[in-house]
């Protein structure tokens, strides 16, 4: 069973697929599977996939894209909101990515700075930020960025590399005692998997939280990231012309050019935090 999120990559690719004349059943046949937290369930989907022997895969994410790589060299593979995917190592460069792999990065690192902006700006009297940082490796650059951008907000990080339910707790449990915290979920899949056990930890000790990845707000406070639905939308243009002859190593990575802002007045009405005007005027949605 997919989720409404999964739903909106899959609607959103067929989408810019459909733009460009590839329909679907009639000149063009698309088949998904959706990674799951489990290692093992994650490569034997890719490999199911792999064993279809497509024209080109698209690949959602630095943990499947990097199990693609490993059990193919040959078949194309446009990845779509991959971190870091120089760092990562599935690409020489961006402009020139070599190899079989391209495809549309999640993040320029600057915007972890603007995490913690965020969290300061709707809650001035933050101090004590936990940090949860699930098994993706490119946490460590985001982390990285934001302990640049602390000491400019008299801000002191606690980084927390969980790898479980019972992890997340533990971590969240033992830093509710510091004085005026907050919280920051990176993006992970094992993190998105416990969103709605994070986002009940956040209102039980009344920590102002803030998620990077792309799933339902729930009862969090703020969610901002790039749009991942336009990721894959614009991902349908390397399709096209993979599909057309065109080298994945030939087409550069591109970074996200559309940002989002969600923002919940209701989780900020419970934490007692007023929400100023110039942030609401920011936001692409508010919830009410």
């Amino acid at each position: 069973m997919t989720s409404p999120v999964q739903e909106a990559y899959a609607r959103a690719l067929r989408e810019g697929l459909s733009a460009l004349g590839w329909i679907e059943g009639k000149n063009i046949q698309s088949d998904f599977r959706w990674a799951r937290p489990d290692p093992d369930k994650l490569r034997a989907d890719a490999a199911s996939l792999v064993d279809l022997n497509p024209e080109v895969i698209v690949s959602g994410g630095t943990q499947a894209t990097t199990v693609l790589r490993d059990l193919t060299e040959r078949i194309p593979i446009v990845f779509v909101h991959v971190a870091d995917p120089v760092q990562e190592g599935l690409v020489q460069s961006l402009p020139h990515p070599g190899a079989n792999i391209t495809g549309f990065a999640a993040y320029e690192f600057s915007i972890a700075g603007k995490w913690l902006e965020l969290l300061k700006e709707i809650a001035p009297r933050t101090t004590n930020v936990l940090v949860l940082a699930g098994p993706n490796p490119t946490w460590r650059t985001h982390v990285k960025t934001m302990q640049d951008a602390a000491p400019l907000l008299e801000i002191q990080l606690t980084i927390a590399h969980v790898k479980s339910a019972a992890e997340i707790e533990a971590e969240v449990d033992a830093f509710a005692k510091r004085p005026r915290g907050a919280m920051i979920a990176l993006p992970d899949i094992m993190l998105s998997a416990n969103h709605e056990r994070i986002t009940g930890l956040a209102g039980k000790y009344r920590l102002p939280d803030l998620y990077a990845n792309v799933q339902a707000l729930g009862n969090g406070l703020i969610r901002y990231s790039s749009d991942w639905p336009d990721l894959y939308r614009r991902a349908a243009t390397y399709v096209d012309r993979i599909l057309k002859g065109a080298e994945p190593g030939d087409l550069p990575v591109q970074q996200p050019v559309k940002f989002e802002l969600i923002i919940n007045l209701k989780t900020a009405s419970a934490l007692g935090l007023t929400v100023p005007p110039a942030l609401l005027a920011r936001a692409d949605e508010v919830i009410e």
